[in-house]
């Protein structure tokens, strides 16, 4: 990282995730003096990349979704499109108690847009396709009252589709519980398909598939989606910027001799001074609270009533805390890719701790290839919704033993201790919001208390939702506010 601005910012972003980077390099290519701060070792946040057995790999994301094409012309834009790349076509699986089976192929969040593509059939059962052709009969108004996905798709396509399929993508992708999803949280588009269908959600997913980019639903970077936060740095740094690591915010607050001006208080007592402010972290609730507390329609209250006025923080998710075990295996058994690109595990099984497992080099033939024939790279995650925290170790020996226990059953191979070439464990905290009503409800009402005060922008998948095909656009739009 470069050395210390030589004069004070225009506009200071706290946190150096990838929506404060591009937030700052809106910032920094429109001439303001921008400073990037991050409390971590390193830039990115959950799309920064590590080093495991000689390979490099992410260390968080390793797909965006295809949704609109933005990810992928950002990525052009940055000069990266001759790296954007596709998955494998092997499909993934999903670890049920009744035994393992494959995600439908042509589905969204798991729900089906075919209940009786063989796939599908072969997951739920005969009784689960013929209770999710329902669909195609039932009348628009089942179902049209649910508040939750979860409540959706058991409505529409019945238990089998919701347990089998749906609770499993979910829970994997998002750490999260279709019984506490809005419906359209995790995917904008469903509810005005879902309309357009007519009610019937296998419909609303067939149209939203044939609406999408030819290929697959996910992308990918050639050498790793942490290859777009060195793109960004790159570019903010090119323009003048700079992006502190290692740096910790304790508290933003107004500049006392300044009405249009802020200060932020780092954890060492230094002070910077700024007009235009990002807060883009997970703890941007707790940062924005004083700021909010100093406008003048907020002393307006009177002081002996608790909780007046409303707090508008009140109510957003922390996030999930989400482990993920990394090992690079030496296996000529998971040449075959036996189980795809990766599984899913329904939350009832419990012949296994983890909640997912992605097949690295099964799933990106530019890792394959890097990896070697016979050697592989796999991770497991670990953490969502409802799960018990005791049950992930915190000894790190401890985690990878269960994490290569848990692999072998998933993989349905043997794998042995003496296997394992490699090993890395991350833990994100507050790395996935969940994106419940009560969130996205409290993120309206932090995103309007922020456009209140004079040069302060907020962004971040705590106020975007998960992936960058979210997270990108909002920060870009959320910089703009202040040029």
């Amino acid at each position: 990282m470069s050395s210390a601005a030589p004069h004070a910012p225009d506009a200071v972003v706290v946190g150096g995730g990838v929506a404060g980077l591009v937030a700052a390099r809106e910032l920094a290519r429109a001439g303001l003096r921008t400073v990037v701060l991050e409390g971590r070792d390193a830039p990115g946040g959950a799309v920064r990349g590590h080093t495991v057995a000689g390979l490099r790999l992410d260390a968080g994301a390793e797909s965006f979704a295809t949704r609109g094409g933005t990810v992928a012309a950002y990525l052009a834009d940055l000069g990266l499109a001759d790296r954007v790349c596709g998955p494998a076509g092997h499909g993934s699986w999903v670890h049920l108690p009744s035994g393992d089976g494959p995600l439908p192929r042509t589905g969204l969040l798991g729900i089906p847009a075919d209940p009786w593509a063989p796939d599908v059939r072969r997951t739920i059962g005969l009784v689960g396709a013929l209770r999710a052709s329902l669909d195609l009969v039932l009348p628009a108004r089942v179902g049209s009252g649910a508040t939750t996905l979860g409540a959706l798709v058991r409505a529409r396509l019945g238990a089998r589709v919701l347990d089998r399929l749906v609770r499993p993508v979910v829970g994997g992708v998002h750490a999260a519980d279709p019984d506490d999803l809005a419906v359209g949280a995790v995917s904008p588009g469903l509810p005005a398909a879902l309309r357009d269908a007519k009610g019937s959600l296998a419909r609303a997913v067939r149209s939203l598939r044939a609406a999408a980019p030819a290929g697959s639903a996910v992308q990918g970077v050639d050498g790793g989606l942490h290859l777009l936060v060195d793109a960004l740095v790159a570019d903010v740094e090119a323009h003048g910027g700079e992006v502190r690591t290692r740096t910790r915010v304790t508290e933003v607050r107004p500049a006392g001799d300044d009405p249009t001006g802020y200060e932020v208080v780092l954890a060492d007592g230094a002070v910077l001074r700024a007009s235009r402010l990002v807060l883009a972290t997970p703890t941007t609730g707790d940062l924005l609270r004083p700021l909010l507390a100093a406008t003048p329609e907020a002393s307006d209250g009177p002081d002996d009533v608790p909780g007046t006025p409303a707090d508008p923080t009140d109510g957003l998710d922390e996030g999930a805390v989400v482990t993920l075990v990394t090992l690079v295996l030496r296996s000529t058994a998971l040449d075959a890719a036996p189980r795809g690109t990766g599984v899913l595990v329904a939350q009832e099984a419990t012949d296994v701790t983890a909640k997912a497992l992605t097949h690295g080099t099964a799933k990106w033939p530019w890792l394959a290839r890097a990896a070697g024939p016979g050697r592989h790279a796999v991770r497991l995650s670990y953490g969502r919704a409802g799960d018990d925290a005791s049950a992930v170790p915190a000894d790190k020996d401890a985690l990878v033993d269960l994490a290569l226990r848990d692999a072998a059953v998933l993989l349905g191979v043997p794998l042995p201790a003496d296997a394992v070439e490699g090993t890395a464990v991350v833990r994100w905290t507050q790395a996935l919001p969940r994106p419940s009503a009560a969130h996205q409800a409290a993120v309206t009402e932090v995103r309007s208390a922020a456009a209140a005060l004079p040069g302060v922008a907020v962004c971040g998948a705590w106020a975007a939702g998960n992936g960058l095909a979210s997270v990108v656009p909002d920060a870009q739009a959320a910089a703009r506010t202040l040029l």
